[in-house]
């Protein structure tokens, strides 16, 4: 579990800290006894902006900071569902891709300790046989719809490589399964498919509809990991891990999209009918991890059970949504 003398005399730059996960890595980070986290906030920062970073660093090291006691996490992503990465695929290759390099990079240059990258299940191949293995990560070109955004991503697994060869830099690259959780994003333009499915079948059920409309057919596969799990593992890591390979971080356990809306319809209480509107893209057909690698290495393996992960993320939107 947690290793508190490891954060107490660091700094902590938290690229995404105010978002989703950021806020449970935050709260995890403090409990360990780190007393020092500064969250680049997106309205001060262009994460994409070589001079901006290099005002974040100026900002983090001045004061005579020892750069080798700061650890970088990189949780800042542009992200979305299938909807919006077929809509915005420029920006979702450019602004991440241009995040990671130059975060990394001018870590790099300015002796940075520690830089724990944070990649997206998006970078797998399209068939890669499940569950999903570290090392299957380079064997064909990913699911298209979301492609330009996990092949940009993956771009931080080469760079971290590359960088721990020529320079001995401590990067490491973790590839988290899909999250959800109290406090994920419950917008329609851009959520994943279980705060859309919370918030839609909690509003068909107010409406007194009789049907819910589901994107597909139902048939493929995910894996879904509980928002503190991901935390606790990637500070976990943070901690222990020190290797150029990639680390998949997952639950283990895989659910079919209809299994996923049946399950949510039930624990929300909606008692229509679900239908499937199969015009719209299923996306990857399948979707497990092998999770075996991070708990061999780092002794790391997720606690929440599914269903009483679902009961939370639907209790916190009951009581904090606005409208």
């Amino acid at each position: 579990m947690s290793n508190g003398n490891y954060w107490k005399d660091k700094k902590v730059i938290l690229t995404g800290g105010a978002g989703f996960l950021g806020k449970f890595v935050t709260g995890k980070l403090q409990q360990r006894g780190a007393t020092d986290i500064y969250i680049p906030l997106i309205e001060e920062y262009d994460l994409t902006d070589h001079d901006e970073i290099e005002r974040l660093y100026d900002l983090t090291l001045g004061g005579g900071a020892d750069p080798a006691r700061v650890v970088v996490i990189h949780l800042a992503a542009h992200v979305g569902g299938i909807g919006a990465n077929r809509e915005h695929p420029a920006e979702f290759f450019y602004d991440n891709l241009m995040m990671g390099v130059e975060l990394m990079h001018q870590a790099w240059q300015r002796g940075i300790g520690k830089f724990t990258a944070i990649g997206t299940v998006c970078a797998y191949p399209k068939f890669t046989p499940v569950p999903f293995k570290e090392d299957d990560i380079w064997n064909g070109y990913p699911e298209e719809t979301n492609a330009p955004y996990g092949l940009a991503k993956k771009m931080l697994l080469v760079q971290a490589q590359a960088y721990r060869q020529q320079y001995g830099f401590n990067a490491i690259y973790l590839l988290p399964v899909n999250l959800y959780g109290p406090g994920d994003n419950f917008n329609f333009e851009s959520s994943h498919v279980i705060p859309a499915l919370i918030r839609k079948s909690i509003e068909a059920q107010e409406k007194g509809e009789k049907e819910l409309v589901v994107w597909g057919d139902g048939s493929p596969t995910r894996e879904f990991l509980y928002v503190e799990d991901a935390a606790e593992g990637i500070l976990t890591a943070t901690e222990k891990y020190n290797q150029p390979e990639p680390v998949n971080l997952g639950s283990g356990h895989e659910i079919s999209i209809k299994d996923l809306a049946e399950m949510i319809v039930r624990l929300t209480g909606f008692m229509g009918k679900l239908v499937w509107d199969t015009s719209k893209p299923n996306g990857q057909p399948r979707r497990g991890l092998d999770v075996s690698r991070a708990e061999k290495i780092f002794g790391w393996r997720a606690q929440v059970p599914f269903e009483e992960g679902l009961s939370r993320t639907i209790e916190w939107y009951r009581q904090n949504r606005t409208g």
